[in-house]
């Protein structure tokens, strides 16, 4: 037995792969051949997991214009001036706002998964959008012949679809991106948009058995973009309690970054239930600094006084480019985090006698 390890999800796409991705907005390069550098991307990504000794693979959202927007390329009814999600720095990103419906997802997630298998005989995990986050896409303002109850019934069977699809597919896990959790109590500290993004999700969740559920995962950080976070300043403790109703096998949950690992681990403990398993983040994507073996290996022994090791597992405290256009961080520095992070687990794996 091992500390199972795993990636989040994105990694910074190559610089040739990031000029193919500006000319393309700006019309000077087709679709195909666009296409066929992100394929390029994937393989190479694939390829250099493998080489670092991944035990599950990911293929770094390659094609992904972003982990949030993916299932709405080609959407006819949006407009660009939706939620505002505004980081420590001052940047933003904003989504687009719905204009009609009935809601449907244009690209499924799945699609993204086959095409990595086909470059590799490991297992794949695929990131998947939490449906709480796209309920963000419908206004303040009612849609005409479209009440938000419909679209809330549209968006959960999309969701559904999704995250069935990847396991049809032969996913080795398929993780809900849950980022807006933790930035729903800096927007609303009633709690009453965390409750209600909960139930959307547990809504979804809940249409799975309990064997898919092991397989299901969801992922919490403050968000990282561009070298900065939108909510890391918000009490970890106020979004654990009800992160960990959520009716899913795994959580993926950021730590590396945190002022007070242990605190966090303390209410992690408080939190735990039979059956689940929490992957706690030992890697920064978001800190220039690589960290050492050793030192990913002392994170994970300290989780371990807090967490029992067959529910203990280890991750990246999120994904090191979740939007396409970030190139905050370099690839190199990306696998380079990755290394030591599956050499570090291995190497609390033998101080536990696993």
């Amino acid at each position: 037995m091992t500390i199972p390890t795993e990636a989040i999800g994105s990694i910074p796409r190559p610089s040739s792969l990031q000029a193919a991705l500006a000319e393309h907005a700006q019309g000077r390069l087709n679709e195909a051949e666009l296409t066929k550098l992100q394929e390029e991307a994937t393989i190479e990504t694939l390829t250099r997991l493998e080489e670092l000794g991944c035990p599950v693979l990911v293929d770094g959202e390659q094609s992904k214009p972003s982990f949030v927007t993916y299932p709405l390329a080609g959407l006819t009814t949006l407009d660009p001036d939706g939620a505002v999600i505004p980081f420590a720095d001052g940047h933003i990103r904003q989504l687009p706002r719905l204009t009609a419906g009935p809601f449907r997802y244009r690209v499924h997630a799945d699609g993204y998964l086959r095409n990595a298998l086909r470059h590799t005989g490991r297992p794949v995990k695929q990131a998947v959008i939490a449906p709480s986050a796209l309920s963000l896409l419908y206004p303040a303002e009612p849609i005409d012949g479209y009440p938000r109850d419909a679209f809330l019934r549209d968006l959960a069977d999309e969701a559904e679809a999704d995250i069935r699809g990847c396991l049809e597919a032969g996913a080795h896990r398929v993780q809900l991106d849950f980022t807006e959790g933790r930035l729903s109590l800096k927007l609303d500290p009633s709690q009453g948009v965390l409750d209600d993004f909960i139930a959307l999700n547990n809504e979804v969740l809940g249409r799975f058995t309990e064997e898919e559920r092991a397989r299901i995962g969801v992922h919490t950080c403050p968000g990282g973009d561009q070298d900065s976070t939108h909510s890391l300043d918000v009490d970890y403790a106020e979004l654990l309690p009800k992160l960990f109703q959520l009716k899913a096998g795994n959580f993926y949950v950021q730590l590396a970054g945190e002022p007070d690992p242990e605190r966090v681990l303390s209410i992690i403990a408080g939190q735990l239930r039979p059956g689940i398993r929490v992957f706690v983040g030992v890697t920064d994507p978001i800190d220039p600094v690589v960290e050492t073996p050793e030192q990913v290996r002392d994170r994970v022994l300290l989780a371990a006084r807090h967490i029992p090791v067959d529910q203990l597992g280890t991750c990246d405290d999120c994904g090191f480019s979740p939007f396409a256009d970030d190139t905050s961080t370099s690839r190199d520095l990306a696998f380079a985090k990755i290394d030591a992070r599956v050499r570090g687990t291995a190497l609390a794996s033998q101080a536990l006698g696993l």
